[in-house]
């Protein structure tokens, strides 16, 4: 499997990663990502070790083994068996780091098992993915995905824009591929990822055929410059425990003439071909299954969170309080509830497993609402403690410190206190 430490390595690639106007040499130790940098390597390393490694890998061939995002659910129990998996991968995290789960994984592994449904748009799709889906599993590349043109003028489509070229599209084609030109987002996790797919998030008109194209990319292929957000990251993994080890980072993609080799180009200039593909049911069961099981693991975290909170405080006698408490775990209870109907009531596709889509879907739907929620709920639980937090635990304890010091120093000599008052 890859280690972590091998994943370590693959960061020196020459990827373009831009934060800050500069381009970053080495992501390993640069404050902004080091501290996710570690969490991935640590994630992969969780398929190593003994405790945890039937439960997130299996077997494709002796001796090899793959994560199991990428295992095919030939029957209902692997469903059950890849959900124990997102789990685990999910609560390493807390929930909080989407892309580094197998959202995507998923995705691609259900557009491998539905290769033959372009077949008449696209006949070279079914060998593409297929090569695609094996390279990608047998080297355990963590992939992510961009697929918005950039927020120009969202009145118009992006083959209505003063620059056509603003949104990636096709410039012109060769033996070798096609060349691509314009910006895509929002490639979340994109700086720590091995691999992109590109395509699109919305129907595609005929008018705009060029922009209508799905493609995957290596991280460090020249000409694709990834543009990053400011960093949620700290150094300082003592007062912002979260930020500093699991920042994912999002990024806008730039194309400058960049060559796609023709065995990575899956759909080109095929707008209904393609929305075929990003539409199937199957496909969408498949990879919003890992989604629904990482929100569990959010909740859940934040309903701990509450509630050790509301213990620290003091404050779990007042019935508003327990109130407040009851609904952090029933968000958690009602969208596992709806988890747990999904997959036991998953439905065969042609003898491949997925989970129901109605409860998923509800359970979505849900979460969007719950998250916020919760959060709120963490503000009025706290209420004037978030300004009391002192803007250093380091230096604060430093100052307690002294104070306690000079406060009994101040005890044992009353008298002098007093007189140089």
């Amino acid at each position: 499997m890859g280690s972590g430490a091998e994943y370590k390595k693959r960061l020196n690639d020459g990827r373009k990663i831009w934060l800050n106007g500069e381009c970053v040499q080495d992501m390993e130790n640069h404050p902004a990502f080091a501290g996710t940098v570690q969490s991935v390597a640590s994630l992969l390393d969780l398929q190593d070790q003994p405790d945890t490694r039937d439960a997130l890998t299996f077997e494709v061939t002796p001796g090899k083994r793959a994560n199991i995002a990428y295992l095919i659910p030939e029957a209902k129990e692997d469903i059950f068996r890849r959900s124990c998996a997102f789990r685990i991968w999910s609560g390493a995290t807390f929930g909080v780091m989407s892309r580094v789960a197998g959202f995507y994984r998923s995705q691609l592994t259900a557009w491998y098992v539905k290769r033959d449904l372009v077949q008449m748009e696209a006949p070279h799709y079914s060998v593409k993915i297929k090569r695609y889906f094996e390279y990608v599993r047998g080297h355990d590349l963590l992939i992510t995905a961009a697929g918005h043109d950039p927020q120009i003028d969202r009145s118009k489509s992006a083959s209505e824009l003063d620059d056509r070229y603003m949104a990636a599209r096709i410039v012109q084609e060769t033996e070798e591929g096609i060349i691509i030109r314009g910006a895509k987002m929002i490639a979340t996790g994109a700086p720590y990822m091995d691999e992109i797919m590109i395509s699109s998030h919305k129907p595609r008109t005929e008018a705009e055929a060029g922009y209508a194209v799905m493609f995957a990319i290596a991280v460090n292929t020249p000409g694709v410059h990834l543009i990053c957000r400011e960093s949620f990251a700290s150094v300082n993994q003592e007062d912002h425990p979260l930020s500093s080890r699991f920042d994912e980072m999002d990024a806008v993609i730039v194309f400058e003439d960049a060559l796609i080799p023709w065995e990575r180009v899956f759909i080109k200039e095929d707008a209904a071909a393609l929305w075929k593909l990003r539409s199937d049911p199957f496909v969408t069961a498949l990879s919003l299954h890992e989604t629904i099981v990482r929100l569990v693991s959010k909740l859940e975290f934040v309903a701990a969170i509450g509630n050790e909170l509301a213990e620290s405080i003091g404050i779990t006698g007042f019935q508003h309080v327990q109130a407040k408490l009851a609904e952090l775990f029933t968000q958690v209870e009602t969208i596992n509830a709806l988890l747990l109907d999904a997959e036991e009531n998953s439905v065969s596709n042609d003898g491949v497993w997925a989970p129901a889509m109605d409860p998923m879907v509800t359970a979505k739907n849900l979460g969007m609402i719950f998250y916020p929620r919760a959060i709120e709920i963490l503000q009025l639980l706290s209420a004037a403690g978030m300004l009391q937090t002192p803007s250093s635990l380091g230096n604060f304890k430093v100052l307690l410190r002294g104070l306690l010091k000079s406060i009994i120093g101040a005890r044992k000599e009353p008298q002098r206190i007093v007189s140089n008052y």
